[in-house]
């Protein structure tokens, strides 16, 4: 047969869309030609797919050899076709049988040796591929990743002459068998190991508890980078969907290597990070640290310092639950459902109001570090709270605060109660959700309204002052929100944000 066709799987932000390896071969001077709008690495596969069947003692057809890679719309990148590619030569030639080749879904980069090599974004390809239920062929090396998606059968190969023997029937490969190597639960940063700091420990419970933002302000060294390392320990494990969501992810991000699962992601990146980095960009769009830290922490130290165009672009995000990259040719959306945490100094020597009186920095000053925050981007954030320095106390014998374990179990509790109530964690509610999960009685309705106009709150900052007290009515197993989870939510509201 002159036609065989190979399925395979394209890379678009964390999707794997579908493609046709169609290969013909027609009379005529020998030539190959690849259609199907490839980029470079695609077109320079003629070369590697060439050296590889000759290298494997197969014979490269001397025909007009017509390669398609369809959709034809859909831009294909990389190196991943290239097993795909050298399939269909071998079933359009006759020298591998093309019914074999039906059920299967192939990934793989070839070496001149026919040794396959292995490529990124293998997991978003499983995930598909069992979807459409198909048999996906990794290489080795991507194969442990591959099996993560539970139920899709994962054929791991080496060599393309190991491959073609099992297409021939002449040394059949059994199934790859996960050896759960990436399945590795790491322990979390304990928060008993944080002396002192009760208030900013009860914050850390309420933001785990709802999902809430937080920021921590205070003098330096006062244990704010601490604290915010020990929220993924207070956070609920991750059920099967998100882990596989945040496998995936770090599975297209080149520079992200995905070593243990399933983990909640903290991200830290640094405050000279531009806005690509923070939320993704480029000419191949790749996910930024907003996506690295889907359902996770994002944590912003120094926060001032970040530069305020950076910071602006995660409006958006923290409200929509993602990030749309849009580029002339196409537009790619990427999750980033994080949970940001950030830390700053109250001004720019960091010892404002030290009783020391240590602090030289003018009016102009604290207001020229503190006006780098915007306002839409503070009112954006649930709980604020100041984190002073405390007596110095070297004692390590000193009696430890509540473990993160301890802790833990009073957050699921909240959280299962939100989840069977509104099928959500309470910083995710939407405005019906706010309505009718966050009602107040009259009276205590008329006390936050005085509350709101004589803090000169906005009406997004009422709804965040609400959802903090239906997440501390949840902690306290309350059926509805009192007066006592109001006056500890308003609490949480800032004084440099002017709301």
């Amino acid at each position: 047969m002159s036609l065989a066709i190979v399925h395979s799987r394209a890379q678009v932000g964390v999707e794997a869309p579908a493609v046709t390896v169609e290969a013909h071969l027609a009379n005529g001077l020998p030539s190959l030609a690849l259609v199907g709008l490839p980029e470079t690495a695609v077109k320079e596969s003629k070369d590697r797919v060439r050296s590889a069947i000759l290298n494997c003692a197969f014979e490269f057809p001397p025909r007009r050899i017509t390669l398609n890679l369809a959709p034809a719309d859909l831009p294909k990148d990389g190196g991943r076709f290239d097993l795909a590619i050298a399939l269909g030569i071998l079933a359009a030639s006759g020298q591998v049988p093309s019914s074999a080749l039906e059920p299967l879904e192939c990934l793989g980069e070839l070496a001149l040796s026919g040794a396959i090599r292995p490529v990124q974004g293998v997991l978003p390809a499983a995930l598909a591929a069992r979807a459409a239920g198909r048999t996906l062929v990794v290489p080795k090396a991507n194969a442990e990743e591959a099996s993560l998606a539970s139920g899709l059968t994962v054929i791991a190969v080496e060599h393309l002459l190991e491959f073609a023997a099992h297409l021939n029937g002449q040394t059949p490969i059994a199934p790859y068998q996960a050896q759960g190597l990436l399945r590795q639960v790491l322990p979390y940063p304990d928060l008993a190991e944080v002396q002192g700091q009760i208030a900013a420990k009860r914050a850390l419970l309420v933001a785990a508890a709802g999902s809430h933002n937080l920021l921590f302000t205070g003098p330096p060294g006062t244990g704010k980078t601490l604290l915010a390392s020990r929220l993924p320990g207070l956070l609920p494990p991750l059920d099967e969907q998100e882990a596989l969501e945040v496998a995936a992810i770090h599975s297209v991000a080149s520079h992200v290597p995905l070593s243990a699962w399933p983990q909640r992601p903290f991200r830290t990146p640094h405050h000279s990070a531009s806005g690509p980095a923070l939320v993704g960009g480029g000419s191949r769009p790749q996910p930024g640290e907003i996506t690295l830290a889907h359902h996770g922490v994002l944590f912003l130290d120094e926060l001032p310092e970040f530069d305020r165009k950076v910071l602006e672009v995660l409006r958006e995000p923290l409200e929509s639950g993602q990030i749309v990259i849009a580029r002339a040719r196409d537009k790619v959306r990427f999750p980033a459902r994080f949970q940001l945490v950030a830390a700053m100094n109250p001004c720019p020597c960091g010892h404002l109001g030290d009783p020391s009186g240590r602090c030289r920095c003018s009016t102009e000053q604290i207001q020229r570090y503190r006006g780098k925050l915007s306002g839409p981007l503070l009112d954006r954030i649930d709980l604020h709270l100041s984190v002073p320095r405390e007596t110095t106390r070297l004692n390590a014998d000193a009696k430890p605060g509540p473990s993160s374990a301890e802790l833990a179990e009073q957050v699921v509790q909240a959280r299962q109660q939100q989840l069977a109530r509104q099928g959500c964690a309470n910083a995710h509610l939407d405005l019906n959700g706010v309505q009718q999960h966050c009602s107040l009685q009259g009276e205590d309705r008329q006390w936050l309204e005085n509350a709101c106009e004589r803090l000169g709150m906005s009406l997004r900052a009422a709804h965040r002052v609400l959802k903090v007290a239906r997440t501390l009515a949840d902690l306290d197993s309350a059926a509805h929100i009192r007066r006592s989870h109001l006056g500890e939510a308003l609490q949480y509201r800032p004084s440099i944000s002017g709301a």
